[in-house]
């Protein structure tokens, strides 16, 4: 198992999971800037681990499996947060939850790594929207609910294409 530079950058993302739930124990406009920023600045290292890894030739099966845990550790850390503050609902949470550890269980039994397909980028995608116009501060009304829901939903689709491909 060799860790490349693009590894050690998807590994870091994960050290943005403690510090937004750290500033999220005080819902205020200061902490939710806060994390917003470092939440951002964490989503960035996704773009930035891939484009290292190809730009150098270090795609590695071990990056295929830890970058996509990884992303899934931090937006359900935000969205665990986010729980805790009442501005998501748990079974929401939940439902993302519940589609990201059976396509994981399910990607861990395949003999062969494969890295995302573009289904799974654009939930990624859409999650870490949600999430970030759930932490920013302002009076969203209801579109960051409305993203959320559309991430749940892309979610559960996303991982029905994926399932539906491999048989």
């Amino acid at each position: 198992m060799v860790f490349t530079p693009a590894t050690w950058i998807t590994l870091s993302r994960s050290l943005a999971i403690p510090v937004i739930f750290w500033a999220l124990q005080e819902f205020t406009v200061a902490h939710r800037w806060w994390s917003l920023g470092i939440f951002l600045a964490a989503a960035a290292t996704d773009w930035l681990d891939g484009y290292v890894a190809r730009r150098w030739q270090q795609v590695s099966d071990l990056g295929k499996i830890i970058d996509p845990l990884v992303d899934k550790l931090l937006v359900l850390g935000a969205l665990l947060a986010l729980v805790q503050a009442g501005q998501v609902p748990a079974w929401g949470t939940f439902l993302i939850l519940a589609r990201e550890l059976v396509i994981a269980g399910w990607r861990a039994r395949s003999p062969v790594v494969t890295g995302a397909n573009l289904g799974a980028k654009l939930k990624t995608g859409l999650q870490i929207t949600a999430v970030a116009l759930l932490l920013a501060p302002w009076p969203g009304g209801l579109g960051p609910q409305v993203v959320f829901w559309l991430a749940v939903v892309w979610t559960w689709v996303s991982g029905a294409v994926y399932l539906r491909s491999i048989n």
